[in-house]
């Protein structure tokens, strides 16, 4: 058997058991893809994925490395920010979600890792332009655009954050709690 087919077909069962929930599976066929090909970041990935389930941090935050050294990801990276900021380590969290986002403003776990963190160190206002750009390219992300309008409210640009709402809630007119940001909003 070939080499990347060898990978691919390990990868691809790994995968299969991670999501089955059998961890020791996933685990036995992610080794064997990384071990096959050591060149892409996909296993080190699902063995991150797995350390995080079992808490083994800095394990996870090692694979994330890994992983992002063999591709510079989103995913990977924003991994790291993860771990990072479970870790208590807001600077580097925040570093690395910025990294992510630099790469895929969509990316959803970095996107709202860093409206976490930023919020925790008193930096919202650095915040509102990843917001911003990820709804440059879907500006139909109701979550994103919720998340967008309550840091304005904290940054006390009501006006702007009126405006997001309103957006929002015509697109979404059953969206409750934009609804009422919305009234506290006007009746400022």
């Amino acid at each position: 058997m070939s080499e990347n087919l060898d990978y691919e077909i390990n990868q691809e069962l790994g995968e299969c058991y991670l999501f089955m929930g059998d961890l020791e599976k996933a685990q036995e066929y992610y080794e064997k893809a990384a071990s096959s090909n050591g060149v892409h970041a996909a296993p080190y990935m699902g063995l991150a994925t797995i350390a995080v389930q079992r808490g083994s941090l800095d394990e996870a935050l090692g694979l994330y490395q890994r992983a992002a050294s063999a591709e510079q990801s989103d995913k990977a990276l924003a991994g790291i920010g993860l771990v990072r900021m479970e870790q208590g380590n807001n600077d580097e969290a925040y570093e690395k979600f910025a990294e992510s986002l630099a790469i895929n403003p969509e990316n959803h776990v970095a996107l709202f890792g860093i409206v976490q963190t930023g919020y925790t160190m008193d930096r919202l206002e650095s915040i509102i332009p990843y917001l911003e750009k990820c709804l440059a390219v879907d500006p139909m992300k109701s979550d994103v655009r919720y998340t967008l309008a309550g840091c304005l409210v904290s940054l006390g640009q009501t006006t702007d954050a009126g405006r997001h709402l309103e957006i929002l809630i015509e697109h979404e007119p059953g969206h409750t709690a934009a609804r009422e940001l919305y009234e506290q909003v006007t009746a400022l």
